[in-house]
């Protein structure tokens, strides 16, 4: 291995990994990967995230593509949503049915 290997300048592009498994209504994180493209990155994601067959479908995303808040930021970007109480669904009798919300 040359020392630009190690240092992550021949590296290959990082992917995070989603799955949805077969009772699960949304993608969950699991991991990441390196991978040469997006089709590359799916299959490897498949070898090694759903080697039990747990999972029904698979998300890779760029890791340069996801935008994320600052947790030192909570407070300017959540606090705000405290004082907007009908925005929570307490006030609602929800069905039985919809037991996944």
């Amino acid at each position: 291995m040359s020392i630009n290997q190690t240092t992550g300048a021949n590296e290959w592009p990082l992917w995070e990994v989603f799955v949805r498994n077969k009772a699960g209504l949304d993608h969950k994180h699991c991991g990441s990967l390196h991978a040469p493209d997006a089709k590359m990155a799916l299959q490897m994601a498949r070898d090694v995230y759903t080697r039990r067959q747990e999972g029904v479908s698979l998300w890779v995303v760029p890791s340069s593509a996801i935008v994320a808040s600052d947790p030192g930021e909570k407070s300017t970007m959540f606090d705000p949503m405290e004082d907007k109480v009908y925005r929570h669904p307490t006030f609602y009798d929800l069905p039985a049915s919809l037991d996944h919300m």
